[in-house]
């Protein structure tokens, strides 16, 4: 007897996601979650989820706001 019931993946049909594991846009909660992107609201967006996750993640290593841990001063006020 299994201790836990398999859950049906969460989101609703008309919703577009970009699977991990089938590298493709998929409508609907097909997949679990630890699986895919989204939801997205065009099958479009979701095609195109890795470019977006590339962009994002560019942009958040080249925020000046956001430096190495070498560029932050110490708690004594001196920089590493």
């Amino acid at each position: 007897m299994a201790l836990f019931k398999a859950r049906k993946p969460a989101g609703k049909p008309g919703e577009w996601f970009y699977c991990l594991r089938h590298k493709r846009a998929e409508e609907g909660p097909d997949c679990p979650s630890k699986d895919r992107f989204g939801p997205y609201a065009t099958r479009a967006e979701a095609e195109h989820a890795m470019e977006t996750a590339a962009d994002r993640n560019h942009a958040w290593d080249t925020d000046p706001r956001w430096g190495d841990e070498e560029d932050k001063p110490s708690p004594s006020g001196e920089t590493n």
